[in-house]
């Protein structure tokens, strides 16, 4: 029988390949990720509502690069005399306290490249995060978090479920207005599919409160006031040991003594704080994902992206980041194309996903020929 990956699994397989990404300026690897993104998501999205926003995400990603080069172009410095001029900006004078940044001037083409290099590094980013939102499920999701964390996940859930609902009411709303033959367009339209909108909005916001009151959100439960301050206390220092270890780690001029035991100090704090907050949250849960093959297929090939950019072993480390002088092509490393194409396995180990029987009933009905008015013109 059909059945839904584990939420858990394409997050994981989500954030190995956002790691991967952060290691790479290379257009050619940057695209290839994109394109491992795309066949997986179309492969293995299910017809939920949360599962049709990722091409809002490519639209998100297409817009951050487009701005990326634009401020490059406008903001025009670091220009050396090995560039090559594209065209020229009217460059407006600025005042004195304003020294070091001129609007306008001449635009080259290496610098633009180099913004659109870096704006499509953080589009692919964006667009791996809305791969994992697209494919898991975060109501199921929700399920797996510990009981200290459950409000707090309640809340990112809904949250993350707003703008595929908003999505789906202006499809709906869209529809109606084509059944109604409204061919109103620009600022006309827009009172006529806005209302409707934020109509169904609240009345979602109200089912949702009722929903959540009749089902004991936000009880406190058996906690005294001492357990809950204690409990945050051990989050807060946790997090901050886990904030301070990570930056000692990452960063090469601090002490590699301060960061591995801040944030093994850190992690303990938090699990302790999780432990302790978790006793006055009790949840059953209804035929809990399971954990297979597949799980462990998808996770796997995630991590395996992000370790092989990470350790820049059997390839040069320039290949990941090319550079603009002189201005060439970029090469294509086979050992990084091999990991993110590795990741493309998702794509076939995950489970083939559920169809609504009534969208495939509307799929395998006959389509009437070209030509024809209506669907009795049609049998006709």
């Amino acid at each position: 029988m059909p059945r839904t990956l584990h939420p858990v699994a394409w997050w994981i397989w989500g954030i190995g390949l956002a790691t991967a990404v952060s290691r790479t300026t290379n257009p050619l690897l940057l695209g290839l990720v994109l394109a491992v993104l795309g066949w997986t998501v179309t492969e293995r999205r299910t017809d939920a509502p949360w599962a049709k926003g990722f091409k809002y995400y490519l639209w998100l990603a297409l817009t951050v690069v487009a701005v990326r080069v634009v401020f490059r172009c406008v903001f025009a410095t670091g220009i050396t005399p090995a560039d090559h001029i594209v065209f020229r900006l009217p460059r407006v004078p600025t005042p004195h306290w304003y020294a070091g940044i001129q609007l306008g001037g001449p635009v080259s083409l290496e610098a633009a490249l180099s913004a659109a290099t870096d704006g499509l590094r953080l589009a692919c980013l964006l667009c791996c995060i809305g791969a994992a939102n697209t494919l898991a499920n975060p109501k199921r999701a929700l399920r797996v978090l510990p009981g200290a964390l459950y409000e707090l996940g309640v809340a990112v859930t809904v949250s993350m479920s707003v703008a595929p609902q908003l999505v789906e009411s202006v499809q709906r709303v869209n529809r109606a207005r084509r059944l109604r033959a409204d061919r109103a367009k620009g600022l006309r339209a827009l009172r006529s599919i806005l209302i409707p909108v934020l109509e169904d909005a609240l009345e979602r916001s109200l089912h949702l409160a009722a929903a959540m009151d009749s089902r004991g959100y936000g009880r406190a439960g058996t906690a005294t006031r001492a357990s809950r301050r204690i409990t945050g206390a051990l989050m807060l220092v946790g997090m901050l040991g886990l904030c301070t270890g990570v930056y000692g780690l990452l960063d090469g001029t601090t002490p590699r003594s301060l960061g591995l035991p801040a944030m093994l100090g850190g992690s303990l704090l938090c699990c302790a704080g999780l432990a302790l907050g978790g006793r006055r949250v009790r949840r059953t849960s209804y035929r809990p994902d399971p954990w297979r093959a597949a799980e462990w297929t998808v996770a796997l090939c995630g991590c395996a992206s992000a370790v092989v950019l990470f350790v820049t072993a059997g390839y040069s480390a320039n290949d990941l980041n090319p550079g603009l002088y002189p201005l060439r092509w970029p090469s294509l490393p086979w050992l990084p194309a091999a990991a993110i194409l590795l990741a493309g396995v998702a794509s076939f180990a995950a489970p083939p996903p559920s169809r609504v029987p009534g969208a495939q009933a509307a799929s395998a009905r006959p389509r009437p020929p070209k030509g024809a008015d209506s669907p009795s013109e049609a049998l006709l």
